[in-house]
């Protein structure tokens, strides 16, 4: 699995508009063979010219995510830039795990 992450940066005007469009954009992305999950989460940032916001989808692999970029990425990505071009910015990156480490936890 990985983690397909992309953070916005949303002109505090629009935000409410641009969050009633990411809400069923997301659950557009999800429908895509091979996205598990996705969550959404505000980051905390100074300002008030802007909301920022970082979805990560989980998704079943790397072949999964590149037959989103070949056949989806550019018509669910236009749409946003239709509604809102210039009033967001979005950075995307693709993070894959190199290990999982936690805290063993004894019964005894």
């Amino acid at each position: 699995m990985i983690i397909y992450e992309v953070n916005l940066t949303v002109d505090a005007e629009i935000a409410d508009d641009y969050a009633a469009w990411l809400g069923p954009h997301i659950k557009e992305i999800l429908e895509v063979d091979g996205f598990l999950s996705a969550e959404w989460f505000e980051v905390e940032a100074d300002g008030e010219d802007y909301v920022h916001w970082c979805v990560q989808y989980r998704v079943k692999d790397r072949t999964a995510l590149e037959t989103y970029f070949v056949e989806h990425a550019d018509r669910l990505r236009g749409d946003g830039l239709e509604r809102f071009g210039g009033r967001f910015t979005a950075e995307r990156r693709i993070l894959s795990r190199s290990a999982s480490i936690g805290q063993e936890i004894s019964l005894y």
